[in-house]
C-alpha cells in the first residue's frame, strides 16, 4: 500500500465447488452466516458489510488434496472497485496480468502467483 493508496475492498471470498447449495449450507451452519442470495450456480453467505463468502458451481470439479500441488486450492478473491479501468491500470503495475474474461461488471485477473481474482464495480445492489 503505496502511500496510504487502496485500490479497492476486499468484498468476497468465492470457492468452486460442485453443488453450491450444498457447500453453502455446510458453512451456514458452521458460521451463523445469512443467505444473502442463492440459486443452483452461486450461493452468497454474508451479514452486514462484513466480507462476504460465496460458492459457485465449477463444472468438471476436482477437489484440492491440500498439499497435493496436482490438485491445487480452487477459491479466488472480488474485490470492489470504483472504477475498473483505473483498478486495472493498477493492478497491471502491481504485476498482475488480466485473464480477458469479465465486462461491465466485473473483470477476472491474475496474480502475480497465478492465483484468480477479480475486479469488480462496486454496486451497492450487488446480490
Amino acid at each position: 500500500m503505496e502511500g496510504g493508496h487502496v485500490i479497492g475492498r476486499l468484498y468476497e471470498v468465492v470457492v468452486d465447488c460442485p453443488d453450491p447449495r450444498a457447500l453453502a449450507s455446510f458453512y451456514q451452519e458452521l458460521t451463523g452466516l445469512d443467505q444473502l442470495y442463492g440459486d443452483d450456480d452461486w450461493v452468497t453467505l454474508g451479514r452486514g458489510t462484513d466480507v462476504r463468502i460465496a460458492f459457485q458451481r465449477a463444472e468438471d470439479y476436482r477437489p484440492p488434496r491440500w498439499p497435493d500441488p496436482a490438485y491445487p486450492q480452487h477459491m479466488h478473491l472480488d474485490v470492489f472497485v470504483s472504477d475498473i479501468a483505473a483498478a486495472e491500470e493498477q493492478v497491471i503495475k502491481l504485476g498482475a496480468r488480466s485473464l480477458g474474461a469479465g465486462g461491465d461488471a466485473f473483470r477476472v485477473y491474475a496474480d502475480p502467483a497465478g492465483h484468480p481474482f477479480c475486479l469488480c464495480r462496486d454496486d451497492p445492489e450487488a446480490p
